[in-house]
């Protein structure tokens, strides 16, 4: 038997609504097959299940919010006879059906749950770093703390518990019923209180340190203007995938940079999927990934840039998309910014940033001339990685833009 439950789309998500199943009881699934379609604060996700099997039984409903973690379907191994599956499981308790709003303008209080029990003693609890430090600064047993819905003790768990507050499960459950957003601007409001509660956490949580390397972007923009000179309008190359690109190859030098900080320790990916920070037209940002950008030349990567730029725009992502990121990309070039700090999305340890490419006095060989300079910024986590290794990558990431042709041709 094997339990399909909703995966967590970023950091910044703790729960999702069902829109559609796109498979019902019995059908046969592959790995990496579509199987609904969940309602995030940042859009419409089409989610994938992770094993072959067959579709045993859909335990959520459409228009179900539900918490990250919830069990939404039962799968049974494919070849498996169906009587082996006995027990059902039921839906989570937390799931929630929305109904339509009420006609009424006031605010309907919805039941108060009870507050969760604290784990018991000698159970291994899930307790984020700060939080573990606050407890022993205020002298509380972190097995008397209760924790939040997914059974971590975050900072503000402990907090609530020092201050004799209701338990975060409680504090939730007590909240007026909101309709859920409807409009443009409902959603962008809501994604940004979202953005603001994982970035306030990245803040908290995480040690950065930044560093700036200016970079001569002559080589590149002559490599790209001999490309696109026999190219239309609409096939003409970016810049942005050769700066993605060179961060890739750049990683591989520096691996230390790409991955995760979870559970006290650094976890090295063997992959690099990079996440790019996207604008959407309502406010707000979503930073999906795109995959193996090491192993892409550039004009697969420009293809797949633009495609994943238009499909966040229309609210059509992967969950894959935005869970795989093991670093993060972001440019406001195009907003006219010299300079970009970036602040680390958890539970990644390192952001790297671009501003605009302007013209600039650079001086070359005991000379001066005016050329194309971009500013290349790295957000650090002190937990993984120095400001040593962290000049070395911007070093390394320099190098590359000044041999363009070298580095489509890496890895590719």
């Amino acid at each position: 038997m094997i339990e399909f439950r909703l995966p967590s789309l970023g950091a910044d998500m703790d729960e999702g609504k069902l829109l559609e199943w796109r498979v019902r009881p019995g059908d046969t699934v592959t790995k990496g097959q579509v199987v609904c379609v969940v309602d995030t604060a940042k859009a419409a996700i089409d989610v994938e299940c992770w094993h072959d099997g067959v579709v045993q039984r859909l335990l959520i409903e459409p228009g179900t919010t539900i918490p990250v973690g919830t069990p939404m379907a039962i799968l049974r191994e494919a070849g498996a006879p169906e009587k082996q599956i006995e027990r059902s499981i039921a839906p989570s308790p937390a799931a929630k059906p929305e109904a339509p709003p009420a006609p009424i303008a006031a605010p309907v209080a919805a039941p108060i749950a009870a507050a969760p029990s604290p784990a018991p003693r000698g159970a291994r609890r899930r307790i984020s770093p700060v939080a573990r430090r606050r407890a022993a600064e205020l002298g509380i047993d972190p097995d008397d703390v209760p924790a939040g819905s997914d059974g971590t003790v975050t900072l503000d768990d402990v907090e609530r518990a020092a201050q004799g507050r209701p338990s975060h499960a409680t504090a939730k459950a007590a909240a007026p019923v909101v309709p859920p957003a409807t409009t443009m601007a409902e959603r962008a409001a809501l994604m940004r209180r979202v953005i603001g509660a994982a970035m306030a956490r990245s803040k908290r949580e995480i040690p950065h340190y930044y560093l700036a390397e200016e970079v001569l972007l002559a080589a590149a923009t002559a490599w790209l203007a001999e490309q696109n000179a026999a190219r239309g309008v609409s096939d003409r190359l970016l810049l942005a995938p050769l700066l993605l690109k060179a961060v890739a190859v750049a990683l591989r030098r520096y691996p230390e940079f790409n991955g995760y900080y979870r559970d006290d320790a650094f976890s090295p990916s063997g992959s690099i999927h990079i996440g790019v920070a996207i604008s959407l037209r309502a406010g707000g940002l979503v930073t999906p990934a795109l995959l193996d950008v090491d192993r892409k030349d550039v004009e697969q990567l420009n293809r797949e840039l633009l495609d994943l730029i238009r499909r966040t725009r229309a609210g059509s992502l992967k969950s894959m998309e935005l869970s795989a990121g093991t670093i993060t990309v972001t440019s406001l070039g195009e907003q006219g910014v010299g300079t970009v700090y970036g602040v680390i999305y958890p539970p990644q340890v390192a952001l790297v940033g671009f501003g605009r490419a302007t013209e600039r006095p650079w001086a070359v060989d005991g000379g001066l001339r005016v050329a194309p300079v971009i500013t290349a910024t790295l957000a650090a986590d002190h937990r993984v990685s120095d400001g040593h290794r962290g000049g070395l990558f911007l070093a390394a990431l320099r190098d590359l833009l000044q041999n363009p042709r070298e580095l489509t041709t890496s890895g590719s």
